[in-house]
């Protein structure tokens, strides 16, 4: 027998407690960087110049001369195909930093640039509070042009760069801290291969110490974390299903650490792992994260984007699209097209939930409380829930349209503050007076995404929790139309 939801959508005051938090759960930083969904990338240093993915660090720093550099060209394009953050590559391995820092000369100080005043992560992150997006920063722990790389004195400079981003560009939501560390280098004229043991040298933990004194709300990303974790792969898609949990081992077996990770086990990250550690799918609309003219030809299109963010997105994790600006300092032609496309196509599906004025129902109510009623399940609010009471692991609900809808796209998501409960799920449609199965999936945690394999129409759809770990909350059960979808 379903429980009628009740009409009216008020808020309400719940009269019984809310289900307890079950296993690893997200901070507050984290549950913000859920719900960007989606950011971007800016590789962009005098690699841009020397057509080169990987710089040696012996690069002169007159060669960086992006002539028609806009910031906000550059940040409303992104903008536009629906990001909501940008995360720019302030130092990559070859040491050349985009702001006029007082640690070394490889920098835009010792650019003809401007006069060598010119700072891309001040025009950056200004053109992304500008255009509403939020401004991350990715500064490599690998140095090839820095003398003392290898050495404890080089540690202090990471710190005093790192220090410098974070204190001078406003509010940052994400620290990226990539995993390549050591190899062959200019390290300041000796041309030599430097090693280092990548689990102690870089001392993380005070690292991470230092970005949660300056910056507490943001997010730390490395292939362990401590916030965000490497999906594993650098094609943008996250493992089927893709938990939030992930208790990262290192490649060998010990314990793991930038650079150093089980990478066959970060896809799909842990089910009952210990710590909330979400995935972060990285991918260059490009083949190569640097702009490269030979690439023109090979930006991926709309339809190859939409396709990445079902499989990433669609899954739980964020996508995180690398857009390299050109040796002009814009985005190309190609790469804006791409992206504008891609922001017409989330606009046109996501812009209207069919579910909205449905009426909402459900097996089981917790405490019969209406302050958990299935109504929360198309509110569209972030903060309401359906539950139902402890030790309850199956449950059904079902929206009932009043009509016939066409649809090709089912968005689900849990209350993830109580940790991610729901393992199993069916929908099922009515069709011609009985119950039709029309998908199945495992997981659901922040996002899920059915998108299915041609329109269907309906009058009703039916959710079933068919698994969980612990009784079920979840704040939405959404349905969306994409474009050429018959109506």
């Amino acid at each position: 027998m379903f429980l009628a939801a009740p009409a009216v959508l008020a808020a309400r005051p719940a009269r019984v407690a809310p289900p307890a938090p079950y296993g690893a759960i997200p901070s507050s930083r984290q549950l913000a960087w859920h719900e960007l969904e989606t950011t971007a990338f800016l590789h962009f240093t005098v690699n841009t110049f020397t057509d080169k993915e990987w710089g040696y660090g012996d690069e002169d720093p007159n060669l960086f001369q992006p002539a028609a550099f806009d910031a906000d060209a550059i940040v409303s394009a992104l903008a536009a195909a629906g990001m909501r953050g940008a995360i720019l590559t302030c130092k990559h391995h070859d040491g050349f930093c985009l702001w006029p820092t007082k640690t070394t000369e490889h920098s835009l100080r010792a650019s003809s640039w401007r006069g060598g005043k010119g700072d891309v992560v001040r025009d950056i992150a200004e053109a992304a509070r500008r255009h509403k997006l939020k401004f991350g920063v990715y500064l490599s722990p690998w140095d090839r042009n820095n003398a003392h790389y290898g050495t404890p004195q080089y540690i202090a400079v990471y710190r005093q760069q790192l220090t410098e981003l974070l204190t001078g560009y406003g509010p940052v939501f994400e620290v990226w801290h990539d995993g390549a560390n050591g190899g062959d280098g200019f390290y300041g004229g000796a041309r030599e291969k430097r090693l280092i043991d990548k689990r102690t040298y870089y001392g993380w933990p005070k690292t991470w110490e230092l970005v949660r004194t300056l910056q507490p709300e943001a997010v730390i990303f490395s292939d362990v974390g401590p916030d965000i974790r490497w999906v594993g792969n650098e094609q943008g898609i996250a493992g089927d299903p893709c938990w939030a949990a992930y208790d990262p081992v290192g490649a060998g077996g010990g314990a793991a650490s930038p650079g150093d990770v089980r990478e066959s086990e970060s896809p799909a990250g842990h089910r009952h792992g210990s710590r909330w550690l979400p995935a972060e799918c990285d991918v260059s609309i490009r083949p190569g994260w640097f702009w490269h003219e030979r690439e023109n030809a090979r930006v991926k299109t709309a339809a190859q984007l939409a396709d990445l963010y079902y499989q990433s997105v669609g899954r739980g994790a964020n996508l995180l699209l690398n857009v390299p600006p050109n040796r002009d300092g814009l985005l190309s032609a190609e790469d804006r097209a791409s992206l504008e496309s891609f922001g017409e196509y989330r606009r046109a599906t996501f812009g209207k939930d069919l579910a909205a004025q449905a009426h909402a129902a459900a097996s089981h109510m917790r405490g019969n409380d209406p302050a958990y009623g299935a109504e929360h399940l198309v509110d569209g609010r972030s903060g309401t829930y359906w539950a139902v009471d402890d030790g309850v692991l199956a449950a059904d609900a079902t929206l009932d349209f009043g009509r016939a809808v066409t649809f090709s796209v089912i968005r689900l998501r849990e209350a993830i503050r109580f940790g991610q409960r729901i393992d199993r799920v069916a929908v099922d449609r009515w069709s011609a007076g009985s119950w039709t199965p029309l998908a199945a999936v495992t997981g659901i945690g922040a996002r899920r995404l059915i998108r299915l394999e041609r329109p269907v129409t309906a009058e009703r759809l039916r959710l079933r929790v068919t698994a969980a770990s612990a009784s079920p909350a979840l704040r939405e059960f959404a349905v969306f139309a994409e474009p050429g979808d018959a109506r």
